[in-house]
């Protein structure tokens, strides 16, 4: 069955760096487009960033332009999201989604905490 594990949140400080990943298994990966959403507390879940399932192609919700890097490794069935610069609103639980056989598929997420 197709399974997302999202992993690499914790707590950071105002600037600092955070990789999330997202291991994949049960379905082809290197055929899908994979997406990170996050969801703070109290608000709805937004959409973050995605990627094609090549990786050539890359898209990000305008609040992390220039902060946040998705990537994906196809030989490891894992995506990542590289995030710098990090603030107090980009705490919030992230988590990764794919839609193969025309179903919305989502991990449980890892939590982001930007505090000092």
């Amino acid at each position: 069955q197709v399974q997302l594990v999202e992993s690499g949140g914790g707590l950071e400080q105002p600037g600092g760096s955070l990789r999330l990943s997202c291991a994949a298994s049960g379905f082809t990966f290197s055929h899908y487009a994979i997406s990170w959403y996050r969801q703070a507390p109290g608000k709805e879940r937004e959409f973050v960033a995605s990627i094609s399932n090549t990786g050539g192609f890359t898209y990000y919700v305008d609040s992390v332009k220039g902060r946040f890097t998705i990537s994906r490794d196809n030989a490891k069935n894992t995506a990542y999201l590289q995030m710098h610069g990090l603030k107090p609103e980009d705490t919030a639980v992230y988590s990764c989604n794919v839609n193969p056989y025309g179903k919305n598929y989502w991990g449980n997420g890892t939590l982001v905490t930007v505090s000092s």
